[in-house]
This record gives C-alpha cells, sequence and structure tokens, in this order.
C-alpha cells in the first residue's frame, strides 16, 4: 500500500509512505507504485504516530454515580465513593468496562495506554483481570499496568506486600501515592520502598505525586532524588504533581536542579486537575495543574493524560487524547503558535519516552506502521477544530476509520 501526499507530523513537504507486511517500508517524495499496489490519496492530510494515554485508570472506568456521584467534586470524595464500589469488583465486571473503554480510545486512534490499577485490594481482582485483558487486547492496544495503591501503600493494612504480589504478578511499574499517607514519615518511607522494588524487579515507576493544592506538600523532591540515587533516572515518572502549582517560586529554582539531573519524566492530566483541585478555595480559584511550560523550557519530558474516563473522579470523558490537549494549552497557558502546532507531542511522542516505547515508535523507515490520519492539514488546524481521526492503522492493519459529517448552512 501506498499512502500518497501525506501531510507527515506538520512537515511543509508532502511525503507518500509505503506500507509493506506491516511495516513502513519506504518514505519518500514521488513513490512509483507497483503493480496492484494499493494507492490512497491523503492530498495533504496530516499523518503522525498513534495518540498514547499515558495515564488513565482503567479499573474504575465507566462507573460514575455507582453507588453514588462525587458531589464535592473533591479527589478524597472521590477515593470514598471508589472504596465502596471496590466492594462489588469482578474479574467479569472490570473486564466488561474495559473493553468498552478500549473500544472508545482505539476509535479515537489511540494504541497505547499507560493504566493505573489499584492494588489496595486483599483479592486483587482488578489486576488479575487487567493482566489477562493485557494479553487479549494485545493486537488493538498495548496495554502497560502500574500497581497504584490507592488508599496508600504504609496506611493500607498489608500495603507493601499487596504491592510486592502485583509486581510479582506480571504487572509493568510500581505505583505510589504520598500525599495521601497518614504521615510525612510515611509519604518518605513509601518512596524508598517503592524505588527500591522498582530497582530489585527491573521495572518502571510511576507515582501519583503531591496531588494537591498543599504547597508543603513535597513528594516530588524525594523522588527525585530517589530516581538519582537508584540510576532509575527517566524509568520514573512523576504523575499529577498539582502541589509545583502552589510552590513558591524560589523552591522550585532549587527543585528545578534536582529535577533535571534525575532525569524523570511527568505526566499532567489537564481535565481532572482542574476539576478537583482548588475546592478549599474560595476566590482567587487555583488551576491546579503543574508547571508544564516551564518543565519543557528546561528539557524536561512531560506528557498529557486524561487520568478519568467517566468514574468517580470524573464524570465525563470519551477516550480522546485531543481534549486533553487542548484544556491544557489552555490552563498552562501555552497558546503560541508554535505551543499549539507542537502539542500533539505531549500525546504522541513525549508520551512514548515515557513509556518507554523505545525506537520502535514513530513514522520511520523500519518501523511498525503504526499511525493516525487525520481531517486537517497540520496539528494546529486539527485541534483548533477537532477534526475527526479519519482513520488508526496499526502495524499496517486498519482498526478504526471515521467519515467526517457534512455539514450545511440553510441561510
Amino acid at each position: 500500500m501506498i499512502l500518497k501526499n501525506a501531510t507527515i507530523e506538520n512537515s511543509e513537504i508532502r511525503k507518500d509512505i509505503r506500507v509493506s507486511d506491516g511495516i513502513f517500508s519506504e518514505i519518500a517524495e514521488n513513490l512509483i507504485p507497483a503493480a496492484g499496489e494499493e494507492v490512497v490519496d491523503l492530498g495533504g492530510k496530516l499523518v503522525i504516530p498513534p495518540f498514547i494515554e499515558s495515564h488513565v485508570h482503567l479499573d474504575t472506568c465507566l462507573t460514575a454515580g455507582d453507588p453514588c456521584w462525587n458531589m464535592s467534586g473533591t479527589l478524597f470524595e472521590g477515593i470514598e465513593c471508589w472504596a465502596k464500589r471496590k466492594d462489588r469488583l469482578s474479574a467479569d465486571d472490570v473486564k466488561e468496562r474495559v473493553r468498552r473503554a478500549v473500544r472508545l480510545y482505539a476509535g479515537n486512534g489511540v494504541q497505547f495506554i499507560r493504566t493505573h490499577v489499584d492494588v489496595t485490594d486483599p483479592t486483587l481482582t482488578a489486576m488479575k483481570a487487567m493482566i489477562e485483558l493485557r494479553d487479549e487486547l494485545k493486537d488493538v492496544m498495548d496495554i502497560q499496568i502500574v500497581a497504584f495503591p490507592q488508599e496508600g501503600i504504609l496506611s493500607f493494612p498489608n500495603g507493601k506486600n499487596l504491592m510486592i504480589e502485583a509486581m510479582n504478578m506480571g504487572a509493568d511499574a510500581v505505583g505510589a501515592i504520598p500525599h495521601f499517607e497518614f504521615t510525612r514519615e510515611y509519604s518518605v518511607e513509601s518512596l524508598n520502598f517503592a524505588a527500591e522494588l522498582a530497582a530489585k524487579t527491573g521495572k518502571l515507576m510511576d507515582v501519583h505525586c503531591d496531588e494537591t493544592d498543599d504547597d508543603q506538600s513535597r513528594g516530588l523532591e524525594t523522588l527525585a532524588a530517589r530516581a538519582l540515587e537508584y540510576g532509575l533516572f527517566d524509568k520514573v515518572t512523576a504523575s499529577h504533581t498539582c502541589a509545583m502549582h502552589s510552590y513558591n517560586n524560589a523552591y522550585v529554582l532549587r527543585l528545578m536542579r534536582l529535577l533535571k539531573m534525575s532525569r524523570i519524566n511527568f505526566v499532567a492530566n489537564p481535565l481532572v486537575n482542574t476539576h478537583l483541585e482548588g475546592r478549599a478555595d474560595t476566590y482567587p480559584k487555583r488551576r491546579g495543574v503543574t508547571r508544564v511550560k516551564e518543565l519543557l523550557a528546561e528539557g524536561i519530558n512531560v506528557s498529557f493524560g486524561n487520568d478519568d474516563l467517566f468514574d468517580p473522579w470524573y464524570p465525563m470523558g470519551c477516550g480522546t487524547m485531543r481534549d486533553a490537549a487542548y484544556l491544557g494549552l489552555h490552563v498552562t497557558q501555552m497558546m503560541g503558535y508554535e505551543d499549539i502546532l507542537n502539542s500533539y507531542k505531549l500525546v504522541t511522542v513525549n508520551a512514548a519516552r515515557t513509556l518507554h516505547l523505545g525506537e520502535s515508535y514513530g513514522i520511520k523507515e523500519g518501523n511498525p506502521a503504526s499511525f493516525v490520519v487525520m481531517d486537517a492539514d497540520n496539528w494546529y488546524e486539527a485541534i483548533a477544530n477537532n477534526s475527526a481521526v479519519l482513520c488508526s492503522y496499526r502495524k499496517g492493519r486498519k482498526l478504526a476509520e471515521t467519515v467526517p459529517a457534512e455539514k450545511k448552512l440553510l441561510f
């Protein structure tokens, strides 16, 4: 198959893409089709690597209002709501909801998901189900699993052993939630334990870090220090880091040095954190999203995630990464032309670095032919106009396609 006249990642020069046996076999201008080879003229439409969901909770997806709604809109009431729903978890329940969520994501051009799965459950029901789904769905979606201690490692009975068991079962990354631990001492000890476990098992590490408006929540400095000391570096991700929004600038100036030395990744979740944070404020209200623009300016890797999909923490969501990028640009005031044009990287190539996908991700000769085609000439137009994902290909196989609606003005 040859895709003619593709605008690859905003390039001003259109190129042709040849796909053979599921691989990008040739990318150049004016390729000559072989006899009988399928030819698709894209007419300048945008081609980018597949979207990546770098932070979501698939085990909780599609449960909003069951058994109760989060009426305060706070992180902590969301945790209380989920604790009630968790009592009725079963493998079939988890699998049915996750399959629906994955179909939503696939329809929106997402082909990679990092999901956090709650392991503060003595039965580890959701973890067992998710590991089975990871294999079941591998032809349509790469799923990376973080063992996530929703109610804490030190603050939940047998929390350490549950984390170890989840990693032994096959989780891809160690998680932690230092800001939810009972004490500062527990917070530090939980991070020490998680970092040591990641180093021992050779697994990745992704921490829900300082997801609070409390400017005294300083888990990030401990996490970065451990990443540096254990040599984990970019195998570590700090998710949320909302408290950084409220840190004083003198502290951030010092912190930035450590963050650059540690080389850790960051994931911001603009949709959920603008919803959950600032709830204790009257006015002015904080936005609660970490310092994305400043981190990027320092050469630190940042990606965007949805975090939640119609669950106790977020009562909306449809599995599109465009929404996270669109709102993220607004709340971080990254609205310059180049910021907008290149923001696709926040949900593609930057996220690939976070997930440690390596050199096999991306549109280049020899790589798996996985990509999406947008109904736009560049990403600025695509995100500004909420353009459709015309089609999504995974290793040369078409997974999804969209026929854009025709709009008629009757005046």
